[in-house]
């Protein structure tokens, strides 16, 4: 148990922290996987930059390292690149 009054502080504002942050982590997990998973190349060039920018945003505040940021976005970008159009009808 901790002994200091700040101490205790600390540990509530740490665990605020860290379920602020897995929220928006998960988020962010879940959208890159059904960017992923789409398969249409025109919808997922619109979710793309969507993406990028929430990417930047955790990275601006230390929810995701920025380089792993730029690592996610990187690929994402190589995914939507080798997507074939969709036929037209």
């Amino acid at each position: 148990m901790a002994n200091h009054k700040s101490a205790d502080k600390r540990v509530r504002q740490t665990a605020k922290r860290k379920e602020h942050n897995h929220y928006y982590a998960k988020t962010a997990r879940n959208a890159i996987k059904a960017l992923r998973e789409t398969t249409d190349k025109k919808e997922a060039e619109e979710k793309l930059p969507k993406m990028a920018e929430m990417l930047d945003k955790l990275a601006n505040k230390g929810v995701i390292h920025k380089n792993k940021a730029a690592n996610l976005k990187s690929g994402l970008a190589k995914h939507v690149a080798k997507l074939e159009a969709a036929p037209a009808k």
